[in-house]
C-alpha cells in the first residue's frame, strides 16, 4: 500500500479524554448498541465562554444564542441554560438560544430557558408565532407579510407587545443602505428581506408600534467571507440609524451564525489529501474514492473540471477566532473597526452560533460488524450504522474516525489499512465514506469506529428509520467535579446538577485499548 493519507481529527482535552476511555465506550455500546451518539454537555459551556471572551475583548454587550437546529440534544440545551448570565454592561454577553420551530421553542422553554433569552427564527406557522408572542420571545421576522401576520395575531388575541428583529438579506449594490462605491454582496437567500426593501419593513414597524417593538435587525449569510459579512454588518448599522431617525428604539444587530469549525488536526494533511485526490482523478495514482467519486471534480480529456464541493476541514480561523477577526474588520465606507462602530452607537451584538458552539461536544460510535478484502486489496468494513446516522459526507466533511479496539492487543506489525466504510442499509449508495479511509491497523469485528466532533449537524440531522434499522440513541457523558471517571445517563435524563458532585455511574472495567492513529 502507498503512503497512508490520514485526515486526523482535531481533539481538545475533554474529547481526547473520552476517546482514551475505551472500556467506558464499549460498555455503553454493550448496553445500548450502535449507532450511538455521546454528547459532552460541559464542553458547550466552555465554548460559550470562549465567545464571551471575544465580547469582553471588544467591550461589547449582547447575547450569544445557540442555534438549536444543530442538535436535538436535551443535555446540551439544559447545560447551556444553566450557564450563568453575564452581568449587564460593556464587555459582557448573555447566553440564549435560537429556535427555528414550534417544537424547538417548546423544548427550550422546558429545558430552562426563560423567554427573554430565546430568539425565534426560521419558517413560522401561526402556532409558532402565537407561542412566541404569548411567551414573550424575540421574533426575527423574514418578510413584511410575516411582520404583518404577527402584528395582527398580537392584536387579535390581546397578546403582550412582541419584540421583533427584521431579517435582512441580499445586500445588493442597489440598496440605499449599501456602502457607496463599494462592491457588496448580492447573494440570493430564501430567508429575509433584501436590504434595498428595508424601508417597507420599517414602515410596518411604525404602523404597528402598539403591537410590536422593533428592537434591532438581523441577518444571516451563507458565506465564509469575512469581507461580505463586514459589509452586511455595516449596512445593518445604517438601517438601525434609520430606525432611530423614525423614532424607533433599536438596541441590537443580530449577525446570525456561520463561524465555522476547525475539524482537522493538521493543515498539511488536508493540503496533501486534496492534492492526491486530484492526481487520483486524473489517473496519476491509485484511486482514492469509490467508483471514481470526485466530490464535485471530474476528469475530462486529461483536464480537471468542476469544483471541490467539500467543507474546508482545516479552518484555523473559526469559531470565536472568526468572530474576533470580523469585529476587527474596518467598516467598508465608514472607515472604523466594526466593534468600534457598534460601541459608538451603543448597539448590542447578538450572535447565533450552532456548529461553533457544538464544537468538540460529541462523537458517534459505530460497531464493526464485518471486514473483508476487496479485489483491489482495500478493505470493505461494514458498520452497525448507516450514512444517515453519520452525516459527515452529506455535509461535505472529510475526516478520519478513531479506531477503538475491543480489547488490548499487542502490535501485530501489519501497519496501516485502507478501507471503505459501508453502512447497514440494503442500498448500493449507503457508503459512510466514499473515500478510502486510512486506519492505523485493520479493524476487527467488535471494534468501534468513533466519528469525532459530530454534535454540530452530523448526529441526527438526517437520521431516520429506513428499512426499520434503529436510529442512534443518545447519551450524555460527564465527570463529577474533580473526578477522573466518566459517568453517563440517557440524554433526556441529564440535568446540569449531575456534573456537580453527583455520581450515578460505575467503573467500566479494564482490558480495552484505543488506536488513535494519526489523531494524537
Amino acid at each position: 500500500m502507498s503512503e497512508p493519507l490520514y485526515l486526523a481529527p482535531r481533539l481538545e482535552s475533554r474529547l481526547a479524554a473520552l476517546l482514551d476511555s475505551p472500556a467506558f465506550l464499549h460498555s455503553l455500546v454493550t448496553a445500548l448498541g450502535t449507532p450511538l451518539n455521546v454528547v459532552l454537555p460541559d464542553q458547550i459551556a466552555d465554548n460559550v465562554r470562549r465567545f464571551q471572551e471575544v465580547y469582553a475583548r471588544h467591550r461589547l454587550a449582547g447575547r450569544i444564542s445557540f442555534a438549536h437546529k444543530a442538535n436535538r440534544s436535551s443535555a446540551l440545551v439544559r447545560r447551556l441554560a444553566a450557564v450563568a448570565p453575564a452581568r449587564p454592561g460593556a464587555g459582557t454577553a448573555a447566553v440564549g438560544i435560537d429556535v427555528a420551530s414550534l417544537g424547538e421553542l417548546q423544548h427550550a422553554l422546558g429545558a430552562g430557558f426563560t423567554p427573554e433569552r430565546i430568539t425565534a427564527t426560521g419558517p413560522k406557522d401561526p402556532a409558532f408565532l402565537w407561542l412566541a408572542a404569548r411567551t414573550g420571545v424575540t421574533v426575527c421576522v423574514d418578510s413584511p407579510a410575516e411582520l404583518t401576520a404577527l402584528a395582527r395575531l398580537v392584536e387579535r388575541h390581546s397578546l403582550p407587545r412582541t419584540a421583533v428583529m427584521p431579517r435582512l438579506a441580499e445586500f445588493a449594490a442597489s440598496s440605499g443602505f449599501s456602502p457607496s462605491g463599494i462592491r457588496t454582496l448580492a447573494r440570493r437567500s430564501r430567508f429575509g428581506t433584501p436590504s434595498d426593501e428595508a424601508g417597507a419593513l420599517l414602515d410596518l414597524a411604525e404602523k404597528h408600534r402598539d403591537s410590536i417593538e422593533l428592537t434591532g435587525v438581523s441577518y444571516h449569510l451563507d458565506t465564509m467571507a469575512v469581507s461580505e459579512k463586514a459589509a452586511a454588518l455595516e449596512t445593518s448599522v445604517k438601517v438601525l440609524d434609520e430606525c432611530r431617525r423614525r423614532g424607533l428604539r433599536p438596541r441590537a444587530v443580530d449577525i446570525g451564525g456561520g463561524f465555522g469549525v476547525d475539524y482537522l488536526a493538521d493543515g498539511a494533511q488536508w493540503e496533501t489529501y486534496t492534492t492526491e485526490l486530484t492526481r487520483a482523478l486524473l489517473g496519476r495514482r491509485a484511486p482514492l474514492t469509490w467508483e471514481g467519486h470526485g466530490y464535485g471534480l471530474r476528469a475530462e480529456n486529461g483536464t480537471l473540471r468542476g469544483a471541490l464541493g467539500v467543507y474546508p476541514g482545516h479552518r484555523p480561523v473559526a469559531g470565536p477566532r472568526y468572530l474576533d477577526e470580523l469585529l476587527a474588520q474596518t467598516a467598508p465606507s465608514l472607515g472604523r473597526p466594526l466593534a468600534t462602530l457598534l460601541l459608538e452607537n451603543l448597539y448590542d451584538l447578538d450572535t447565533e452560533p450552532g456548529r461553533a458552539l457544538a464544537d468538540q461536544c460529541g462523537i458517534t460510535l459505530a460497531q464493526v460488524l464485518e471486514v473483508r478484502e476487496a479485489a483491489g486489496g482495500e478493505l470493505l468494513v461494514r458498520l452497525g450504522a448507516n450514512a444517515r446516522d453519520v452525516g459527515l459526507e452529506d455535509h461535505g466533511l472529510l475526516v478520519d474516525p478513531v479506531l477503538v479496539s475491543r480489547r488490548k492487543r499487542p502490535s501485530d506489525g501489519n501497519g496501516p489499512a485502507a478501507a471503505y466504510l459501508l453502512g447497514n442499509l440494503c442500498l448500493e449508495s449507503d457508503l459512510i465514506s466514499r473515500r478510502l479511509v486510512f486506519l492505523p491497523r485493520a479493524p476487527r469485528p467488535g471494534d468501534l469506529l468513533a466519528f469525532v466532533n459530530t454534535a454540530g449537524y452530523f448526529m441526527d440531522f438526517t437520521a431516520d428509520h429506513a428499512m426499520r434499522q434503529p436510529i442512534a440513541r443518545k447519551v450524555a457523558a460527564y465527570r463529577a467535579d474533580g473526578a477522573a471517571d466518566w459517568n453517563w445517563c440517557l440524554d433526556e435524563q441529564y440535568w446540569p446538577h449531575l456534573g456537580a458532585g453527583e455520581d450515578t455511574g460505575e467503573d467500566a472495567g479494564e482490558g480495552i485499548g484505543t488506536d488513535l492513529g494519526g489523531a494524537l
